[in-house]
């Protein structure tokens, strides 16, 4: 059984910032990409960043510049530094990651229970 625990969200004011987690536990064998995605009500859940396992990262435009995503490989974690933060950048945040547990056969994609971002103006 593998699981995704999300921690560090909240309510801040525009301009604040937040740094969220994501921690796999489980019989993991190895980690490929980890991300964060987001859904704001009534929306549908976009991609905000992604990292691979040797560190390369890709953005969605609406955050390059604000936001930062990391990884410690040693503890199967994913980070997710949000800087400059905007009302538009309210939503629930889910962790992503595509896994290859000791118990199957390939890699699957597990998901977090979400963390609640909230940004006031």
């Amino acid at each position: 059984q593998v699981q995704l625990v999300e921690s560090g969200g909240g309510l801040v004011q525009a301009g604040g910032s937040l740094r969220l987690s994501c921690a796999a536990s489980g019989s993991i064998f190895s980690i490929n990409v980890m991300a964060w995605y987001r859904q704001a009500p009534g929306n549908q859940r976009e991609l905000v960043a992604t990292i691979t396992s040797g560190g390369s990262t890709n953005y969605a435009d609406s955050v390059k510049g604000r936001f930062t995503i990391s990884r410690t490989n040693a503890k199967n974690t994913v980070y997710l530094q949000m800087n400059s933060l905007k009302p538009g950048d309210t939503a629930v945040y889910y962790c992503n990651a595509d896994i290859k547990a000791t118990t199957q056969w390939g890699t699957a994609q597990y998901w977090g229970q979400g963390t609640q971002v909230t940004v006031s103006s």
